[in-house]
């Protein structure tokens, strides 16, 4: 008899009928599981727009070994080494070509309404390979003339309407740490949390503009190696024989020198995660908060049950039914209006944040978890449905 009882019990919706038994405390609690799956995707978000962004030139670079400097922090830290260094690399047969390349902040005046910008300026040699854009040796080729420049059209509009004035046949000019330039093509690298703007130059160019930097002196060197090569081992070949005022990196490695500068050396990725984990906590205290009142709110229901022959651990389920139920109605919601928040942003910054499959999955879990954990505490007022005290 209990266990065909037991089986219509199953049948029984119980857990949605519980749920929607109150509407308004329904649209409560999803709006406070969206309001932390909102959290905790905007704070994850930005955090990998940061990573994402921090190495959007140095995924760009033509080059499978770089040198820096071991006194460089990451790209808007970098200290100088000799170029002779670079030179020394050719002494290997397995390499066939290499890049010195400058790089600093320099002021950039919006040619429109003349206020002054911080814009990462990187100066190399026309005839050298920089970037892996296939199209950007023939835009190089116009900075052998003196005072050139190739603007990158993604960066943001405080430098002005650069894109439209070039395109539409328009002579740009301004001035780049006091200095007249003229823009002389459109490249596309992208801003990042350390520079809203890049700049790129001739060497040449570039010394004239910041004659501080010794012309001896480059910040990064870039290295092309023979085909079938092993950057790995070429790598620990130089870092031997160079003089430790030279590190030697693979392409992979010099990204990862710039991402674990912004994971370790900032407070920026602890912010946005501590952001992502005030979402949860948030979260949880909703879901705990509304999963308790209804169980003590139908606590009596739950004895009467009892007292028909259900074990608790069946009444567990059911508390877990309503936290996953919860966990999925909350979590819907969140991922549209994420959705949509990312587009803004991408609009507004142009930084690349994107729902990706990881990102998607990993608040769904913390969302279901969130949920669930919750749901598991709020069983325990299921301890105090004693048949005995309501009857």
């Amino acid at each position: 008899m209990m266990r065909l009882s037991f089986i219509k019990f199953r049948k029984i919706p119980l857990a949605w009928l519980l749920l929607t038994r109150q509407p308004l405390r329904l649209i409560v609690a999803i709006a406070g599981i969206s309001f932390a799956g909102i959290l905790m995707f905007m704070q994850l978000g930005f955090r990998d727009g940061l990573f994402d962004t921090s190495v959007t030139i140095h995924k760009l670079l033509d080059a499978d070994l770089v040198l820096i400097s071991p006194r460089s922090k990451s790209s808007i830290s970098m200290s100088g080494f000799p170029k002779r260094r670079l030179i020394q690399t050719l002494a290997l047969e397995d390499v066939e070509r290499t890049a010195p390349v400058n790089l600093t902040y320099l002021l950039w005046r919006n040619p429109e309404n003349l206020k002054t910008r911080s814009i990462l300026t990187l100066g190399f040699n026309p005839a050298d390979s920089l970037l892996l854009d296939a199209g950007f040796s023939k835009k190089a080729v116009k900075l052998k003339n003196p005072g050139r420049v190739l603007f990158d059209k993604l960066s943001r509009p405080e430098f002005g309407p650069i894109e439209n004035w070039f395109l539409s046949g328009r002579k740009v000019e301004t001035e780049v740490a006091g200095k007249r330039v003229i823009v002389e093509g459109l490249v596309e690298l992208g801003p990042s949390f350390g520079a809203d703007g890049n700049l790129i130059t001739s060497r040449e160019t570039f010394l004239r503009l910041f004659p501080a930097n010794p012309k001896g002196s480059i910040e990064i060197g870039l290295v092309k190696l023979r085909s079938g090569s092993d950057p790995i081992y070429i790598s620990e070949i130089l870092n031997k024989s160079l003089p430790k005022d030279v590190r030697v990196l693979t392409k992979n490695q010099f990204i990862e020198f710039e991402k674990n500068y912004w994971k370790n050396s900032t407070a920026i990725g602890f912010i946005f995660s501590l952001g992502a984990l005030m979402g949860f906590v948030v979260g949880c205290v909703v879901v705990y908060q509304i999963l308790y009142s209804d169980v003590t709110d139908h606590l009596p229901e739950y004895a009467t049950l009892l007292a028909m022959g259900y074990r608790l651990k069946s009444l567990f389920f059911v508390v877990a039914r309503e936290g996953f139920l919860l966990a999925l109605f909350g979590y819907l919601p969140a991922y549209f209006s994420g959705q949509i928040l990312y587009s803004v942003v991408r609009n507004s910054t142009k930084l690349p944040i994107l729902m990706d499959a990881n990102k998607t999955i990993l608040i769904f879990i913390l969302i279901l978890v969130m949920c669930m954990g919750s749901a598991g505490i709020a069983m325990r007022k299921l301890v105090d449905a004693d048949p005995a005290e309501t009857f």
